[in-house]
């Protein structure tokens, strides 16, 4: 399957560097679940950072449930905690 019948709406600019990603990947002998977990992992967390921590809205945000979130946030490892703004001092 070519990568532009999975993925009509990215950027052709986004589509090389994945191909490119891959390519490097396979050549240095990446294993495919350890290439899902890492890119999960990075994915997640980078989403996490955007939403503030907030796991409903980087749930809603990455089109799945806000307990799938929390379970695959655990099995990663990642730190999920939302950030707690400081209150301006009195």
């Amino acid at each position: 399957m070519q990568t532009e019948q999975i993925l009509p709406h990215w950027s052709t600019a986004v589509k090389d560097q994945l191909e490119a990603l891959v390519n490097r990947m396979i050549e240095q002998g990446i294993q495919f679940p350890d290439a899902i977990t890492e890119f999960e992992k990075r994915f997640i967390q980078r989403m996490l950072e955007e939403n503030n921590g907030n796991q409903s809205k980087t749930a809603q945000a990455l089109g799945i449930h806000r307990n799938t979130l929390s379970r695959k946030s655990e099995e990663l490892g990642l730190d999920h905690q939302p950030k707690r703004r400081k209150r301006p001092k009195r």
